[in-house]
């Protein structure tokens, strides 16, 4: 069952995370006339919106899992070895879904050209999506 006040802030982490972070893109992808979503090749020289997306997305997700580690009281917080392994297990898990999600789009669409601004809101939406999930996946296990 879903815990409706952590699950709004997640939607407001996710929200702000996702202005915040895709505004930081605009900045990357503003020179280009054009930006491909992915390419069908895992070592490429090629600029692309899912290949920036998933580094963005595993440090997006040890970072807040961090922060969200350190909203709660310190009689709340779980030992240090605790909030490592969580650190890690939501690196590696948002990793994997992004990567996976990244393969998926290349196998059903290939190459794709977006602007400028559909790329920043594709990076937006990837960091809103990964704040909402860390955000609420670390403070539901210590609900009062």
């Amino acid at each position: 069952m879903l815990n409706s006040k952590i699950l709004k802030g997640a939607v407001v982490s996710g929200v702000i995370n996702g202005i915040i972070n895709g505004g930081i893109q605009w900045f990357s992808f503003r020179k280009y006339d054009e930006i491909k979503v992915s390419v069908d090749s895992i070592n490429n020289d090629d600029f692309t919106v899912l290949g920036g997306a998933v580094f963005l997305a595993l440090t997006l997700a040890m970072i807040l899992t961090l922060v969200a580690f350190l909203t709660l009281k310190k009689d709340q917080r779980p030992s240090v070895g605790t909030r490592i392994w969580v650190i890690i297990k939501h690196g590696f898990f948002t990793f994997g879904v992004v990567v996976a999600f990244s393969v998926m789009w290349q196998y059903w669409f290939g190459t794709v050209l977006v602007s400028p601004l559909v790329a920043t809101l594709l990076v937006g939406l990837i960091a809103g999506i990964v704040a909402l999930v860390v955000n609420y996946l670390t403070l539901e296990p210590y609900a009062e």
